[in-house]
């Protein structure tokens, strides 16, 4: 069983203190819960894994994301970063390490290693505020502390 199967939906999709609905995390030792309650994919890092993959279709989800998103990268969101996305609250937690379960989806294991190698993770969020998110909707990015690592640099520590 797995939870990395996505596909984009229509309309607006409820938030939830541990998920979107609609959404369950099959494995909750290392996905989900109140830290990992959406994962996040900048649309941006589909141009390097289309250059990786190019005969593979990539449509937005297929990195087991909750929200594809523009302009949120890596490099420039900070762990305690807040995020509102239509009537929900978020705040950035952590960088998503891959699992097995990616390399199974993408035909290899040796996604794992270009995946951390990237630095091209996305992010999980906590919900701060349940609410609903749709297509479209706007992202108001508020800036935590400035110490705090960016997610890319937490990535750097952990993947080293």
């Amino acid at each position: 069983m797995s939870g990395i199967d996505k596909h984009p939906v229509e309309g607006p999709v409820a938030v939830r203190k541990t998920n979107l609905e609609g959404d369950k995390q099959a494995d909750l030792t290392v996905h989900g819960g109140v830290n990992k309650a959406v994962y996040v994919y900048p649309s941006e890092n589909y141009r390097f894994w289309k250059k990786q993959f190019p005969a593979r279709k990539l449509p937005w989800g297929s990195f087991g994301e909750n929200l594809t998103t523009q302009g949120l990268l890596e490099d420039s969101i900070r762990i305690g970063d807040k995020l509102v996305i239509g009537s929900a609250e978020f705040e950035v937690t952590q960088p998503r390490m891959p699992c097995y379960k990616l390399g199974l989806k993408f035909d290899t294991q040796s996604i794992l290693k270009t995946f951390l190698d990237s630095r091209r993770s996305g992010f999980y969020l906590r919900v701060l505020k349940e609410g609903s998110v749709k297509v479209n909707d706007g992202i108001k990015h508020i800036p935590g502390d400035a110490a705090n690592p960016t997610v890319k640099e937490t990535v750097e520590a952990n993947a080293d």
